[in-house]
């Protein structure tokens, strides 16, 4: 029993394991990043009356086109007619009163030059006449700015466009500067999409931009990307990407629904396999290659090409027909053989 417990006990070898291997195959992969987004101007302006007021008319609906100068909304005019009727009332006193003052001066010099008044008299008719001058210009001022907000009273189009919004309706009162309508020049358009943060670099270098209408499914147009929102939004975690539209036509409508398609660069060969094959190896990606005459594994690097949902791309490191191990990677070792199942 001693000497039994002593002996050297041999380790049995390890049998063969089976594996499941996929074949590879390389192809041009013509895979395209798709982003669902909305046409958009990529120029809108809110409009807001300068004064505040209550809305009397709106006569405007969304959608409508709009020429430059046209009337869109106006204010009840009563309270701006009574402010400028006041200003010009005060402008008529001030007026007569600076007349008069001048007619004094004029007299009060002439009396000057003839010894009559002292110079003192002659100062104090001209600093009358001074205040007189400077309250007229400020009432005329006032004025002015009177007759304006009159005018302001209608809410007209600074250019040509569409209505694409209205945020206020008739008998609505509303501040200076508040938002009443949103006006889009359509000649410029841009699709709004959301591009979640692991795709914004391929977003970025994107050369091949194209955008297809869900209303046109047969027609491509192209597209550049214009600006990328530099901070997620704290709903959805994903970035805001405007793409330009380079050859829009009037056909494409604002608000259609529009998908923005990221072709890649110059086509070239690649294998596409399963996620459960890829393998890290001091940070580097790899893959075991099954020996086909000796059935034993091998670990050779591969450059990834993308990351999809549940495969990914192999640029280079492998050759067509190569068998490659494509479920417990982990449970390998170098030169081990292995049992092929497909």
């Amino acid at each position: 029993m001693l000497l039994f417990g002593c002996a050297k006990q041999e380790q049995p070898a390890e049998g063969v394991r089976p594996a499941r291997v996929v074949k590879v195959a390389l192809g041009v992969q013509s895979h395209q990043a798709n982003y669902s987004g909305e046409v958009r101007a990529r120029f809108e302006t809110a409009l807001a009356f300068r004064v505040g007021g209550k809305i009397a008319k709106r006569h405007v609906e969304v959608g409508s086109i709009v020429k430059a100068g046209q009337v869109l909304a106006e204010l009840d005019p009563q309270d701006l007619r009574l402010a400028e009727a006041a200003n010009r009332a005060q402008l008529a006193a001030a007026q007569a009163d600076f007349e008069l003052a001048e007619r004094d001066l004029k007299r009060y010099t002439d009396l000057l030059e003839k010894k009559f008044i002292s110079l003192a008299d002659y100062e104090r008719r001209k600093n009358l006449f001074d205040t007189a001058r400077a309250r007229f210009a400020q009432v005329k001022a006032q004025h002015e700015v009177s007759a304006n907000q009159a005018v302001y009273g209608q809410l007209r189009a600074d250019h040509d466009g569409v209505i694409v919004s209205i945020e206020a309706e008739a008998g609505q009162v509303v501040a200076m500067g508040q938002p009443v309508m949103r006006l889009a020049r359509p000649q410029e358009k841009e699709v709004v999409v959301s591009v979640p943060e692991n795709r914004l670099a391929e977003l970025r270098s994107a050369q091949d931009i194209q955008i297809s209408l869900w209303a046109e499914p047969g027609k491509l147009y192209r597209g550049k990307v214009r600006e990328i929102s530099p901070a997620a939004d704290p709903v959805t975690r994903t970035y805001t990407a405007k793409v330009t539209v380079l050859d829009a036509v009037p056909a494409m409508q604002l608000g259609m629904t529009a998908n923005v398609l990221l072709g890649g660069g110059a086509a070239a060969p690649a294998a596409e396999l399963p996620l459960t094959a890829l393998y890290q190896q001091g940070g580097v990606p790899a893959v075991w290659l099954v020996d086909t005459a000796s059935g034993k594994v091998r670990l050779i690097p591969v450059q990834v090409g993308e990351y999809r949902e549940k495969t990914f791309t192999v640029l280079s490191g492998l050759k067509d027909g190569d068998s490659v191990v494509s479920a417990g990677v982990h449970k390998l070792v170098p030169g081990q053989q292995v049992r092929a199942v497909q």
